[in-house]
Order: C-alpha cells, then structure tokens, then sequence
C-alpha cells in the first residue's frame, strides 16, 4: 500500500509538469428533425495553418468528447457527406461543452447538369469498416444477410458468419443488441432495404469504453445502420409451405419501429432443418445444418428503446424446441506408440429432443455526463431427453479385438444465470476516471439416465461377454463471482497510466452416482451402487490479481503495455468413495502489449501481445469413471495445473475509397506451456485400472494431463475490388494454419502437426434488384504428420463450390437456383464423398404491389446431398459422415409486409421505394 501511494504522489507531481489539458464535447444534430447524427467527421484545427490537432467520429447519440486539448484557440469543423460543413471557433481554457451543433443538408440545384459517378463502397475509419449499402444491389425482398455477406472481407464458414478472418459475435442495429449473441436471427430478421451503412469493428468492453484504457477484451462486431425513413413503421415476412415426405415450413418476422422503440417478433415452425427463421425465400445455405433431420419450433422477441432521456434498454427471449434425428458413421484410426495399427469403427442412432428458454437484458443508466451505469444479466434454462445406441468394433487391421452394444435413455437439466453490473465515472480532469465491475454466475445441472450396454472381447479364438445394467445420476452445482476495480490517471499531454485490482472466486461440486441394476426381472430389481463408478468432488478456485498499465498516444500511434500479477489456490477435495484433498497455488506474471498505427485515415494496423491462464474445469478434475463408451473410458485428473498461454496477434487493415480496392491480413499464434492434452492408454492385454475395473485387451482409458508444446498459427488474407464490367465485386481470400497438439499414448510422448492451406474467392453482383448472383469457392489442403505413428501420416484435399443465382426475369416470374459442390479426397475409404447439391425454384409476384409470391421449390435436385467431416485430435485421426435430408419438393406462399411512417400506405411506399433505386 505504502508504494502504491508513492506511486499516485509521483503521478500527481508528474502531471503537473506539463501545460493543463482540457475537454470540448457536443453533440451532432440534423438541422430538420432535430435527430442524432452518429459517425459524424469532428476536427479540431490549428488557427494559424489550419493543421489537424485531433478528429473523431460521433457515437450513436450525436455526441462526441476531446479529452487532451491544450489550452488555447482552435477552429472545430463538422463535415458528413450530404450536409452543409460546419464552422465554429473555439477557445479552450476550461472544460468546454459545446451543446448541440445542427447540419443542414447540402441542397444545390444544378441546371441541366448530369453527374454520374460510382458510389464508393466503403471506407476505413481506424479499426472501423464502414460500406454503403446502397453501393450492393440485392433482390428487393434479401434479408440483411444477403447484403452482408456481399461485403469484401466476409464469409461464411462452416455456417459461421466471419468477417476479416474472425467470427462475428454479436449484430447492432443503429449501435444496440439485437437478438443478443443470436447473429443469424439478427441478421434474417432485418430486411436488406431498411439498411443505410454498416459497420465492422472489434468492440471493446464496457470498462474499455468507461475508462479509455484497453483490456484487450473485444468482440468482432457488426453495426447497422438504418435509414432514416425507415426507423418508423411495421415490416418483415411470413411464409408458409408444404411438401412431397410431409415436409412443412412457417415462419413469420415482424419488426415494429417508431424512432427508439423498436420491437422485433419472429416464429418458425419447419421439419426441414431450418433452425432460424430465414427471411430469404427457399434460403438452403450453411446455416441449415447437414447433421441428422431436424424439426424446429421457435417463437423470438426482441425490444429496445430509451426509457426518457437517460436510460437505454434492450432485451431479447427466445424459447426453441427441436428434436433431431442423427445417424453416424465414425471411423477412427488410433496413434500408437509401437506404429501398430488399432482402428475403431461405430455406427450410431441418436434422437434428441431439445427445450430452451433464453433471455438477455441491457439496462444502461447514464444520470450525467460524468457517470454510467450498466446491467446486464442472462439466464437460460434446457431440458432434453435422449434416445441413443451405437455398435462398436475395435480391430487391429486383420481381426476384431473387441465390440460393443449400447442403448442409453436420458433427461438432462440445465439452469444458468448471470449478472454483470459495471458503474463507471469520469472526474473533473480528462482522463481521469474510475471504473467498477462486479460479475456473478449460477448454475446447476441434473442429469438422470439409464444404459444397457453388451461388450464383447474377442481373445485366441474365444469371445467372452459382458453385459452392463445401469443407472447414472448426476448434479453438478456451481457459482463464481468476480470483483474488479480500476482507476486511471493522465500523465502529460499524450500519457495515461491505469493501476487494477481484481478478485474472484467459482466453486463446483459434482455428485456422480453410478448403481448396478440386479435382478430386474423380480420387482423392478434392485439397485447397488458402483464405488468405481461413483465420485462426490468439489473444486474451489480463488484468485487475486493486480495490474499495472501505461498507455501513450500520438494522432497516428497508440503504444500500451501492462503487467499484471497473478496469485491463484485450487483446492479439490473428494468426499467419495475416499476422502482426499489437494490444494495447490498458482503465481504467474502476464505482461501485455499493444500497438496501432495509423499509416492514413484508411490504413491502419494493430499488434498485440497477451498472455493468459486457463484453470482446469471440474469436469477435467473429477477422477470419476465415465464409461459412455465401455470401449473407450474417460477419467478427470485431479492433479491439473493451469494452462499458460502466449499469444501473439496481427491485424492490417486498408481501403482506397477513390478505387474501392481493400485488403485485410489477420494472423495469430499461440504457445502454450502446460496444455490439457489427453493421455490414452490402450491395453495391450486385460489390466486392472481401478478397484473392480478391468481395461480388456484393445480397450482404452483417456484423461486429461499436462503437457508442453502446444502451438498454433493461423492466418487470413482478403483483396477485395470492384468488376465495373459486371457491375460486381470480387474477393480473393487466402490462409495458412498450422498446430502443433502434445498427446500421450501408453505413456509415450507424441505431437500430431497438421498444416492447412486454403484459398478462395467470391464473386458478388451489384447489377439490379431484378438479377443477383454470388459465386463462391474455397480449397483447402491439408497435411497431417504424427511423430509417434508415422503410418498415420497423410494428406487430403476438400473443395468446396457455390452458386446462388437469382432472376426475375418478366411480369414477376422470379427463378432461383442454389448450387453447393464438394470434393473431398483423402479420406478414409467410404468417406471419399463428392457431391452436388442443387435447389430451385420457380416463383411468381402476386398482387398489385408484389408483396405475395407463390413458389415451387426442389431440395436435392439430384439427390446427392451428403456431409462428411474429419477432425483431427492428439491420439486420432476420425472421418464422420452423417444422415442428411433427401430430395423433397415444396409449394410455399410468402408475403411481404412494408408500411413505414404513420400512415404511409402500400402504394406510396412503393413510390418512395422506387424514387430510392
């Protein structure tokens, strides 16, 4: 404490070396309506030259803060594309507010003069994309998904929407949550004409915002603008449809604006794997998974507005009820220390049945200008039953060492609650501020289930056979609290320094109780609990952490870097069948750094270095017998140290908004000391592993240990520019990945490294709302090399083909044709599956506005459809393929509902509509 005070005296005296700074804040509004203009260009100009001194953009509200301006005269200028540029001089020599600036549009009137020019798609704002979506044509009935995945630099993978390299997490609609952390409910729930702009960025974390100084906590985000004449009214879509194998689909999305209260209903109701209502008619893309056959219910609402002038809430609940039926081939081929071949294969039926209630909030208080208030709790709740069985062998390629029948029955409970309340405030002095976090977590799981399992194993030409009868329970309770405080102070005219302190505790216990049902066949039978099966832990992890930071920041430059110290006690104890406890503490220091520089206003590039530790969960802690699989035993390991990981990040961003050429590099690697791997061991012959339990001959036991090594690299390229010949934009994407995993097999130390090479391009129209087309294709080649077992060292090659094609081609004759090729080599034998997947449709507008449309579509036109997928781990190698959805045929009926600004009818919109085009 004594240093901490001469380290805040030494600030202080520092401080006041250098010439006083000081705030200019305001707030943008338009002229006419007198309504807040967000991304508004501020500069503040030198009186003699006119040089920059500083620039920003206007938040959400209209409103923006300097907060290091020196004492003296300026000239502020307020430019935004459309609008008459503002002039007001300004003479700093206290805080100063500046109240509310107005913009008048920019109306010239030019006598028989035609200015045509291309629009620019898009510019580059410090870590802020910024397109104009009116500079990518759509359908006139495309959700916001279309649109955004038309935008240089965005994907999507493996159903996952990315931008620049990274996953998207959350969607804002005009800088508020939207569905919360639901991105493809968010983005099918907005229709792509209501957009104006949209924005990518990395959003920092409420304490990041509060105090100015980052922590390094960001979530890849994206932020869409409205337009203006669009933010008052009623509009979405519902559709409905049915088909040849009784197949069926309903869906509605319905938004309803005025101004800040906006309040958005959506419902879908399908057996034809769509989990989220798609506003985008007979939409079949990655984000209806190839995984079993699926039935959804969902009912969804979201609602945001500004409770007076000083509060902002949003909360969105969505309840779902899907079951799915999957069947699974799964082949894997087993690391081995002796370079002998051990292959498991299994062949599974699994029905699931699945219920959900989800609900987020954000209240947000700001009383003044000098202090915020945040909430922001979650909770959800999920039940779900279990119908499965699987057959298992085991070979050694030439004869089956063993097998096994299992049939499992379940229902499982889920519960989760969280709460975050951060209270932030900003002294008298710029940069000066202080920020509280507090966070708390509950939640607790019960689990009931029944397995009948029947293991045979296979030894000299006998076989001997196994039959398990049980009943498996399970309850795991836990919560956790953190506490964080931080305070930052300016150092000089470009200096802050931050000093943080933060405390924090989760407790878990988990009870499982493993019983033996004997003689079922007189009264029920009787129950007899498995010591060997049975385990009561409870796990307590405790921490204190303190940091140190300085932070300095030049017009071009900001340089960052941190030190925090870590103290951190585990303790586990175990209540049964023995009694033991273990308790060990953790000392880590994790320095920081991070480095932007700004090369113009529209390149740009980010470093960072962070350091970070993972605890063992209690489900890797737990040393209790899980035999699921009775082939394949896991176990926890109480003894797990914490993961220490380094982390090293690159992103580079650009735009030329004169050519609408961009380019984007994202790269990352990390190195990880004392990594929870697994550790197998697979008996060579029957071994007793525990108290009654024997591993037979080929069978295997897996736990988690630690283990050095672990590296990982990846990286991403995108080179976007503009095809003025066919009024398109085409992107050219590349990546290269590496990792490094650390296993153990039979106690012998291994690596599996697999390189992965892929590349890419798109192609996406902006000709008209009449035609629309994306071409998209990706290769990837991947080599995987095992240190332990080079037999399983082998290559393989996937391919992956889009076309989405859309045409109205005369009176409201609308055809559509989604294509989906992949080629998979390389893989196992029986999973080498190349396929096509096509499906049309042909539509026609009906009503006077062409708001109804009547469609037949086909699914799987050529009935190939299939889904193969290989994963690559420590001690396997798996190919899996799963049961699909077949060839179908569906009529369907869709309506379009668009009414905006009171009492705007059908017909006028649609001449506001068209005047827009």
């Amino acid at each position: 404490m004594k240093y901490l005070l001469i380290f805040l005296l030494f600030v202080g005296s520092v401080s006041k070396a250098f010439s006083q700074e000081y705030s200019v804040r305001g707030t943008v509004l338009e002229a006419g309506t007198q309504s807040a203009m967000p991304f508004v260009n501020i500069l503040v100009l030198s009186v003699s030259d006119s040089a920059q001194v500083a620039g920003m953009v206007s938040d959400m509200d209209g409103r923006f803060e300097f907060t290091r301006i020196s004492e003296g005269d300026y000239i502020l200028k307020v430019q935004y594309l459309g609008y008459q540029n503002f002039f007001q001089a300004v003479s700093v020599k206290s805080n100063l507010n500046l109240g509310n600036i107005f913009l008048k549009e920019d109306a010239q009137a030019l006598n028989e003069v035609i200015v045509e020019a291309r629009r620019s798609t898009g510019s580059q704002k410090s870590d802020t994309t910024m397109f104009n979506a009116d500079a990518f044509k759509t359908m006139k009935d495309a959700s916001a998904q279309a649109l955004i995945e038309k935008l240089p630099g965005v994907q999507t993978q493996d159903g996952i929407i990315q931008a620049q390299g990274e996953n998207i997490a959350q969607i804002l609609v005009d800088g508020k949550p939207f569905f919360g952390t639901d991105v493809k409910t968010a983005l099918q729930n907005l229709p792509a004409e209501v957009i104006d702009r949209i924005e990518i960025f990395d959003q920092k974390s409420e304490k990041a915002q509060l105090s100015g100084f980052d922590d390094g906590e960001r979530l890849k985000t994206i932020n869409i603008i409205t337009k203006k004449n669009r933010r008052k009214g009623q509009f979405g879509r519902g559709t409905a449809g049915y088909g040849t194998d009784d197949r069926y689909l309903a869906g509605l999305s319905l938004n309803v604006f005025d101004e800040d209260q906006r309040i958005t209903l959506t419902g879908l109701s399908n057996n034809i794997n769509i989990l989220n209502y798609s506003s985008d008619p007979n939409a079949q893309d990655n984000s209806n998974p190839q995984q079993g056959i699926i039935t959804t219910n969902i009912l969804g609402l979201n609602y945001s507005d500004n409770w007076g002038e000083k509060i902002k809430v949003t909360g969105s609940y969505v309840y779902s009820n899907r079951e799915n039926v999957g069947i699974v081939n799964r082949f894997r081929d087993f690391v081995t220390a002796d370079e002998s071949d051990k292959f498991y294969s299994e062949t599974a039926r699994d029905v699931r049945v699945n219920k959900q209630h989800q609900a987020d909030m954000r209240l947000e208080w700001n009383p003044n200008e000098k202090n915020r208030i945040l909430y922001i709790p979650r909770f959800s709740a999920r039940y779900e039953t279990e119908n499965s069985g699987f057959y298992g062998e085991t070979e050694d390629g030439q004869e089956i060492i063993n097998s096994v029948e299992n049939i499992r029955t379940g229902y499982y409970q889920d519960y989760d609650f969280a709460n975050r309340l951060i209270y932030g405030h900003k002294f008298g002095k710029p940069g000066r501020s202080i920020t509280f976090r507090g966070i708390s977590t509950l939640g607790w799981n019960i689990d009931d289930a029944q397995r009948l399992a029947r293991n045979t194993f296979f030894e000299d030409g006998t076989e001997r056979e196994e039959v398990l009868d049980q009943k498996i329970t399970r309850e795991r309770n836990g919560n956790s609290w953190q506490a964080r405080v931080s305070y930052t102070e300016p150092i000089g005219k470009r200096g802050q320094t931050e000093v943080e302190y933060q405390v924090g505790n989760r407790k878990n216990d988990s009870d499982k109780l493993t019983f033996n049902v004997e003689d079922r066949d007189v009264n029920g039978g009787r129950m007899v609990i498995d010591t060997a099966l049975s385990n009561v832990f409870n796990s307590n992890y405790l921490f204190h952490e303190v940091e140190l930071g300085y932070q300095f920041t030049t017009e071009k430059a900001k340089l960052q870097a941190e030190v925090e110290f870590q103290d951190a006690t585990l303790k586990n104890i175990q209540e049964f069948p023995s009694a033991t406890t273990l308790e060990r503490n953790f000392v880590n220091f994790l320095p920081t750094v991070r480095y932007e520089y700004k090369f113009s206003p529209n390149v740009n590039i980010q470093l960072d270095y962070d350091t970070y530790t993972n605890e063992p969960q209690i489900n890797q802690l737990q040393e209790v017998i899980d035999n699921t699989n009775p082939l394949q035993l896991r176990t926890g390991n109480p003894n797990l140290d914490q993961a220490y990981t380094n982390q090293f990040r690159l992103r580079f961003r650009g735009n030329n908004p004169d050519t609408d050429k961009n380019w984007f590099v994202f790269a990352q690697s990390r190195l990880t000391n004392n990594f929870i791997a697994n550790s197998t061991f697979i008996a060579s012959e029957p071994t007793e592993i525990q108290d009654g339990i024997i591993l037979e001959r080929g069978s295997q036991l897996n736990k988690p240990v630690n283990l050095d090594g672990f590296m990982d690299f990846r990286s991403w390229f995108s080179y976007g520019m503009p095809l003025g010949f066919i009024k398109s934009n085409f992107n050219l994407n590349a990546g290269l990945g590496f990792t490094q995993r650390p296993g153990q097999v039979n106690d012998a130390l291994g690596f599996n490294n697999s390189t992965r090479l892929s590349t890419g391009f798109s192609i996406n129209s902006s000709i008209s709302d009449q035609i629309d087309f994306n071409i998209w294709s990706r290769s990837s080649f991947n080599e995987v090399r095992n240190t332990l077992n080079p037999n399983l060292n082998n290559e393989f090659f996937q391919q992956r083909f889009r076309v989405n094609f859309n045409w109205i081609i005369w009176e409201g004759i609308i055809y559509r044709l989604d294509l989906n090729h992949q080629i998979n080599t390389g893989l196992s034998e029986g999973f080498n599956a190349n396929f096509s997947l096509i499906n049309m449709s042909l539509g026609k507008k009906i009503f006077a506005n062409q708001r109804g449309e009547i469609s037949l579509m086909v699914y799987d036109l050529l009935g190939q459809n299939a889904n193969v997928n290989r994963n690559i781990t420590e001690t396997f190698i798996e190919d899996i393929q799963t049961n699909v959805l077949q060839r179908y045929f569906m009529l369907s009926f869709s309506y379009n509902l668009r009414r905006f600004s009171k009492g705007m009818d059908e017909k006028t919109y649609e001449e506001m509509y068209q005047s827009n085009q």
